[in-house]
């Protein structure tokens, strides 16, 4: 019912309109070209300076109604984040400046200079004073844009501070694949030809392997024991608030995009390409359910990356906790290598049992001094 009564009022807005212009031929026919046309022209005059006055209205109210739904109404949850949106201000503040400045002088100079009984064409062809300062004033303008934003970009994804926390983020269509090295602080290697659904969803060697290469040539992929004790999990990724993180980013399959707008980072995700970005958390998620006022809150980490019938479901929780928090969880994830192989994992150490015949001495023992004591 609401989609007829929007066709019908767009059709009936077009009819409106169809009909003033018929009408304003009739009246340029009864009164005469020349004092049709002088009149449209104060009428249009009028009406530029009102659309100017509802348009400057109308940008002012839908700032006003829908800032409090942008992430700007709220701080950014990362220390690089907190650079992009000063970025994206000064961008705004600079184009905000120009577009008022020259939608003003757009309408006005319209309603200033309609068509007059006596006035006379000034021809304006050429300047080359304006022509500098409206070419040279912008470039400046923008080039500082744009040696801030590089500067940005190079903190961004060079190199981690030491002892970064790093996690390895995989796309695959359509979900997120994380791993965390073990004790080792080591990734383990991996090789897509060993990926398996089931039981090894990142291809991580295991064991000695060899491969065909193209040329028909044996080659023997080494297992370093480093990827026996790596962490792997799916659709939810913990970082811990105040330590930098590096993700170390790829794809299992097309190119995905790992954008994370509450940290206002974003890095594509390339098969067969790693790329990379670091990134310190400041607000653990508790802390921003609070600063948001919703107890619902969940950071999200989705694929800014159209990559398929699912790109739209393609997302994952990233959970921002305190060290111990982090600590309590890592310790309660099992290696990926023992749960290919539950057979390998070693036992836990049992607990030494108690003799019960000397126990049971014990107490016939005690029972009798009390006897003869009484």
């Amino acid at each position: 019912m609401t989609m007829f009564l929007t066709i019908a009022v767009i059709v009936l807005i077009f009819v409106v309109i169809f009909q003033i212009a018929k009408a304003s031929e009739y009246v340029s026919v009864i009164k005469g070209e020349n004092e049709s046309r002088k009149q449209n022209n104060k009428i249009n005059g009028f009406l530029m300076l009102g659309f100017m006055i509802l348009g400057l209205i109308g940008i002012w109210y839908c700032n006003d109604l829908y800032f409090h739904k942008t992430l700007l109404a709220h701080p950014a949850a990362s220390d690089h984040g907190k650079k992009v949106d000063q970025m994206l201000w000064v961008t705004i503040g600079v184009t905000g400046i120009v577009l008022i400045i020259t939608q003003i002088l757009l309408f006005w100079f319209s309603f200033k200079y309609q068509e007059k009984e006596n006035a006379k064409v000034f021809y304006f062809p050429h300047n080359n004073t304006i022509e500098v300062v409206w070419t040279v004033v912008p470039a400046i303008v923008l080039a500082i844009l744009v040696v801030i934003g590089l500067r940005n970009w190079y903190s961004f994804t060079g190199e981690a501070p030491q002892g970064a926390m790093q996690v390895e983020v995989t796309g695959k269509q359509f979900g997120w694949i994380f791993r965390y090295p073990g004790k080792d602080e080591q990734f383990g290697k991996k090789y897509f030809r060993m990926i398996d659904a089931a039981n090894n969803s990142l291809g991580i060697i295991w064991n000695d392997t060899a491969i065909k290469k193209h040329d028909g040539e044996m080659q023997q992929l080494k297992d370093d024991k480093f990827g026996h004790d790596d962490i792997v999990t799916e659709g939810t990724v913990y970082l811990i608030k105040g330590k930098p993180v590096k993700l170390i980013i790829g794809s299992r399959d097309v190119i995905h995009d790992v954008g994370l707008s509450h940290f206002r980072m974003k890095m594509d995700a390339v098969p067969g390409i790693p790329t990379t970005m670091w990134f310190t958390p400041t607000m653990t998620t508790e802390e921003m359910k609070a600063e948001t006022k919703n107890p619902n809150f969940e950071y999200e980490l989705s694929c800014d990356q159209m990559c398929g019938n699912g790109h739209y479901s393609m997302r994952a929780i990233v959970k921002v906790v305190t060290q111990e928090e982090f600590d309590a969880w890592m310790g309660s994830k099992k290696p990926a290598y023992y749960a290919a192989f539950p057979d390998k994992e070693p036992k836990a150490p049992t607990a030494p049992t108690a003799d019960t015949t000397k126990l049971a001495g014990k107490k016939d023992t005690a029972i009798t001094k009390a006897v003869a004591k009484n």
